[in-house]
């Protein structure tokens, strides 16, 4: 086994990113859309170096001691034995993928944001409902000076949050590289029962102003909700910047 060790962890751990990124889409969980190639190349090297490994191992001439024993030789180096370490969360990878971040991920952040700038925003869509992002409806919500939300209905898609006072939110997060740089944004859902914590819903209803433009009493905004229906969560989990 220890001949082959080096080669069974290199597969091991290639098989898992190529499990995520070549034959799913759950790569998308952790990073964008634009680095499948890099895991998939990197998957696909991992694998190759262990098939060369593994023969080079296999073509190893054994010899005899001066007892008569079979040894194998064997010029490289072992690695250090904490390496093996790395077959629990390969393993893990390739049989249990961890889920997308969830309402867990977005609890932990702050709901204090930079200040973005007040102005007016693009004129939206003619016809209701128009679709946005949470993101695209937070930032008019809360910063459109030329109020563009008003008298619209909009379409949103996210899941499940909740308030420690009994309020709850459709939330997404956004990225810009991987799930590592997450960052929230949500919006308060009134007119209706709230559906369980990290339920993906897609919302209908109009902007419920508060607040001054730009303040943060603005924060976070608020949906007077029409209809509520339960979706599955989408095969790319996050919103980007």
């Amino acid at each position: 086994m220890r001949r082959y060790g080096p080669a069974a962890l290199m597969l091991l751990v290639g098989a898992a990113v190529l499990r995520i990124s070549l034959f799913s889409a759950l790569y998308l969980r952790y990073v964008q859309p634009g680095l499948r190639g890099y895991l998939v190349a990197s998957g696909a090297l991992l694998v190759l170096l262990a098939v060369a490994a593994g023969v080079r191992s296999a073509r190893q001439v054994p010899y005899e001691d001066e007892e008569g024993y079979e040894h194998a030789h064997d010029h490289t180096h072992a690695g250090p034995r904490l390496a093996w370490l790395l077959t629990l969360p390969a393993t893990a990878l390739l049989l249990f993928p961890p889920p997308a971040l969830g309402s867990y991920s977005a609890a932990r952040e702050d709901a204090q944001r930079a200040a973005q700038g007040v102005g007016r925003f693009p004129t939206l869509p003619v016809g209701d409902p128009v679709d946005l992002s949470v993101s695209a409806f937070s930032s008019r919500a809360v910063y459109d000076s030329g109020l563009s939300l008003k008298g619209r209905t909009v379409r949103l898609t996210g899941f499940v949050t909740h308030g420690d006072d009994g309020t709850w939110y459709v939330t997404r997060l956004l990225v810009s590289c991987c799930a590592a740089d997450a960052t929230t944004s949500k919006v308060q859902v009134r007119g209706t029962d709230a559906p369980a914590t990290d339920t993906w819903v897609t919302i209908t209803g109009t902007w419920h102003p508060k607040g001054g433009v730009g303040s943060s009493s603005a924060w976070p905004p608020v949906l007077d909700a029409k209809t509520v229906r339960q979706v599955d969560e989408p095969s790319d989990p996050y919103e980007k910047r």
